[in-house]
Parts: C-alpha cells; sequence; structure tokens
C-alpha cells in the first residue's frame, strides 16, 4: 500500500459516490472530507455556510470580467472577486493543506486536479446507469419520481461544467483518474472493496531521488 495515499473522488449525482469514499476512509483508518471542506471554508472566508452551498460547484467567473463589471475606486481586488471565486480560491489552499497533512479521501471540488502534481494521488471516478442513480436519489435524498428527471441532469451538468471550466479538462475523460468505478454494477459496498484493494496494491511512486543515478 502507498505511504500517504490521497483518494480524490468524482462522482455523478446519485452513483453514492461520497459513501463510497467514506467507507474507504473508514477501512483505511483515514481521514474523509466532503462538506467538512465547505464548512473550513466558511470559517475562513467569515461566510455562513448556508449562503456558499450556493456558491460551491458555481461556473467560476473570470476575475477581469468580475473587475470590470464591479469597478469601484472604493472597494478593494478581494471586494470584486465573486464569491463562487473566492470559494474556490480558498478550497483550493483547504485540499492542498489536507494532503499535505497525510493520507484522506476527499470527495469532488476537482481535488483530482487540484493535487495533479502529487504522486501519492489516486484519482477515481464514480458513476452509474440512470436507473440505479433514480433509485439512489429517491432512497437516499427523498427525490420523487416528478423532480429526479430535473435534478439529476442538472446537477451532473454544473458538476461537469464547474470541472471543465476550473481544469480546462474533460469530466468525464478516463485519462484523469486511476480507476472509474461501476456503483450500480458493483454496488456501494463492492465499489468500496475494490478501491480499498486497488489502493492497497498500487505501487509506491518513485521520487527524484530514487530515479536519479
Amino acid at each position: 500500500m502507498m505511504k500517504h495515499p490521497i483518494i480524490t473522488i468524482e462522482r455523478e449525482y446519485g452513483s453514492g459516490g461520497s459513501v463510497i469514499g467514506k467507507i474507504v476512509a473508514e477501512k483505511l483508518g483515514i481521514p474523509f472530507y466532503n462538506h467538512e471542506i465547505l464548512e473550513m471554508a466558511s470559517e475562513r472566508l467569515n461566510v455562513p455556510v448556508s449562503r456558499l452551498e450556493g456558491a460551491e460547484e458555481s461556473s467560476p467567473k473570470s476575475f477581469l470580467y468580475a473587475l470590470l463589471m464591479n469597478s469601484n475606486p472604493a472597494r478593494t481586488m478581494e471586494d470584486n472577486i465573486p464569491v463562487s471565486d473566492k470559494l474556490y480560491i480558498t478550497e483550493t489552499q483547504i485540499i492542498q493543506e489536507l494532503s499535505e497533512q497525510g493520507s484522506c479521501v476527499i470527495v469532488g471540488r476537482c481535488a483530482n486536479w487540484i493535487l495533479r502534481e502529487n504522486p501519492y494521488r489516486f484519482a477515481t471516478f464514480v458513476y452509474a446507469k440512470r436507473d440505479f442513480r433514480l433509485q439512489y436519489a429517491q432512497q437516499t435524498y427523498g427525490v420523487s419520481v416528478k423532480e429526479i428527471d430535473t435534478i439529476l441532469p442538472r446537477i451532473d451538468s454544473r458538476r461537469e461544467k464547474f470541472y471543465n471550466i476550473n481544469t480546462g479538462g474533460n469530466w468525464h475523460d478516463k485519462g484523469n483518474y486511476a480507476m472509474c468505478l461501476n456503483s450500480g454494477l458493483l454496488g456501494i459496498e463492492g465499489s468500496a472493496e475494490l478501491l480499498v484493494h486497488a489502493v492497497e496494491h498500487f505501487p509506491e511512486p518513485q521520487t527524484d531521488t530514487e530515479n536519479s543515478d
């Protein structure tokens, strides 16, 4: 097993990615971070979590655009930056700090891209067929049948756009991940077991020192 695995999880809505991440963290005995990151950001920005929840995973705006649209000599540059951008910057800093503290599981928030230079990162994507996600959302989040056909594509689209804009990549590109898990086929527990097994058998990354003669 890698000495300091940092497991990042991107997930489709209703695929159970967050629950899978929590199970993996418990099995490996390492910290789990999802909503906790938003709470940390809330403290640093001194903005209520309830206000930040709407800004999280929102499409960021160009800093230049924000400055032009909100131009005011009496306001600082920080004042002109939209809350969504402030939140992303703050969460990026938090994710980097958490990874430096040691092994952990981090859900969403472009963590796999933010930590792309970390040799101990194990990037994962969790997905499932529509029927599984519909049933999971109904059972887990209490979403009605009437709501699901609107909520499922809307949240997926929001996450994909958020990721693509911030990273310049493609959320669904398998090349971004070490492992892609079909939770509908494998089940929640099965997906967690497979991810734990993969991390435990993932080769220890070589450092520059080890590669030098």
